[in-house]
């Protein structure tokens, strides 16, 4: 089977320059809202493709990197400066396709591949000097070029397309275009050459009997006029067929249920009807329930490339936390690769319950807290621990992990080096749970925060002990048996939500809490 190694964009959309090296059975691309999950798809969907009509539709101006169109315009303008945008997929196990094989490449090294090459059109250069003469800062992209080709700087032929792929785009699953194009492309990859052929003629053939059978009374009254039906290319088999589950057509389900039609039909194991399939943000207009069935449907796919971009945790980890590729908004040059993690790690995520994986993996630094009380109330901690700042205002991420999965947490944190600050309770033994237990694990970006008294062994303790006046007034009233602090010990969350809802602003932070926020701050 035929797969994508590796892909090279320079001067696309938000990538100056970026380089990808693929799994050759699963990809999931995460990354913030800016960080380019999109437009990786797009790259790849573009050039497998090869259709100029797509990059037509879609722009050249508007899949240019804007830095690079601002930084020539800025410069001198010298045409043999204009910027080149450039899209190169490498591909692997195609053993049979040597017109693909060459060094045309930005590696300069024999590799099976194809490109997408955007660039100024010589003989339009008397009019490119032209513009550029001029003072106005408008870039000349009307005599730009598009050409798709091969390693051996060949044209791609439409007709011998290294790999049939789909890009499924759940934020586009209601769009009627997208929908028409779906259903094109999932046709085009179940039916062969021949079967097509036959199809359309068949179809035109029907075509002339219902004219010529069911309109004949009616056009036999008519003179110079005739009624007739469509024949030409927007009119075809392709264009006219749609996808039915239970004899209803999938455009009239709800978004969910057709993202999941579409995906399911779409992985559906016929050997060699897709050899790449790209899923855009799958989680979307899915139920819980039905996100569980995608990714099973997802995880039991054979004989094709996957590459998911997602924003789920859940999707992420239940697929193969190993198989992840961070994209970072703010070095989009450099992506993360998770493939280094331990299989244990990765398989500890697959099973754990509610789990905050990629919000740790996104962020530059977290405080990692091991109970909904110390979640609750930690971002009014931070604000008195350091008076004047806050959690969001200095990029810090606070995530509630149960005290037992601390280290798998910092096993990622390390592999992509995010500072993390643990906050824990020393459970009545400081120097076991929190010193030894972690010795293995604490650097100069991870430590472990919590009280070294071992009577003060948890967060309500030493919230009651630093706060007693404040918790009393809150919680004495009506006490018969149980004490303040032992009421605090039983009722954790409901405890800490009333702290914060009546006394927030009048609170002391326990000194390790402190020391916690002072080192992640610096």
């Amino acid at each position: 089977m035929g797969t994508i190694r590796r892909l090279v964009l320079q001067n696309f959309k938000r990538f100056r320059s970026l380089e990808l090296e693929f799994d050759s059975e699963l990809n999931i691309l995460v990354g913030g809202n800016e960080a380019g999950k999109s437009s990786v798809l797009q790259a790849m969907d573009i050039v497998l493709s090869a259709s100029r009509s797509k990059v037509e539709s879609i722009g050249i101006e508007a899949l240019f990197n804007a830095d690079c169109i601002a930084e020539f315009l800025g410069g001198a303008k010298d045409i043999g400066d204009l910027p080149k945008l450039l899209i190169e997929v490498y591909f692997d196990g195609l053993s049979d396709r040597h017109d693909l094989d060459g060094r045309n490449n930005s590696k300069d090294a024999d590799h099976l591949g194809i490109k997408m090459v955007c660039q100024p059109v010589d003989e339009y250069s008397k009019q490119i000097q032209a513009i550029l003469a001029e003072k106005h800062k408008i870039f000349p992209f009307e005599y730009y070029g598009v050409h798709f080709l091969t390693f051996t700087d060949e044209a791609v032929s439409p007709y011998k397309k290294p790999l049939r792929h789909l890009l499924i785009d759940s934020s586009l699953i209601n769009n009627e275009h997208a929908t028409r194009e779906y259903t094109r492309s999932m046709y085009a990859a179940h039916a062969s050459i021949a079967q097509r052929n036959l199809h359309g003629f068949e179809y035109r053939k029907a075509k002339a009997k219902f004219k010529d059978e069911v309109f004949k009374t009616m056009n036999d009254g008519l003179e110079a006029y005739k009624f007739d039906v469509r024949t030409s290319p927007k009119a075809s088999v392709e264009t006219d067929i749609i996808i039915t589950e239970d004899d209803i057509p999938v455009d009239s389900k709800g978004k969910g249920r057709q993202c999941f039609i579409k995906t399911e039909f779409a992985l559906r194991n016929r050997e060699h009807a897709l050899h790449v399939l790209l899923l855009e943000e799958p989680e979307n207009h899915l139920s819980q329930v039905h996100m569980r069935k995608l990714i099973e449907r997802i995880r039991a796919s054979v004989k094709k490339q996957l590459f998911v971009a997602t924003h789920s945790s859940f999707i992420a980890t239940r697929l193969n936390l190993r198989k992840v590729l961070i994209l970072s908004e703010e070095d989009p040059s450099r992506p993360a690769s998770l493939r280094d993690l331990s299989l244990g790690t990765a398989e500890f995520f697959m099973k754990a319950p509610d789990n905050n994986v990629l919000e740790l993996a996104l962020c530059k630094k977290a405080i990692l807290v091991e109970g909904d009380a110390e979640f609750i109330l930690m971002d009014a901690l931070y604000r008195i621990s350091a008076p004047g700042f806050s959690l969001d205002a200095d990029g810090i991420h606070v995530i509630s992990v149960d005290g037992t999965s601390f280290k798998r947490y910092f096993e990622l944190a390390k592999l992509l080096g995010i500072k993390v600050a643990a906050i824990r309770d020393n459970d009545k033994d400081h120097a076991a749970n929190c010193v030894a237990n972690y010795s293995d694990y604490v650097s100069a970006s991870i430590q472990v925060f919590a009280d070294p008294d071992n009577a003060r062994h948890t967060f309500e303790a030493c919230m009651y002990q630093d706060n007693q006046a404040t918790c009393d007034e809150l919680f004495a009233a009506g006490r018969k048996t149980l004490s303040v602090e032992d009421y605090m010990l039983k009722n954790k969350t409901d405890a800490a939500f009333q702290l914060l809802d009546k006394k927030g602003d009048a609170l002391v932070a326990p000194g390790y809490i402190q020391q916690a926020v002072a080192w992640i701050k610096a």
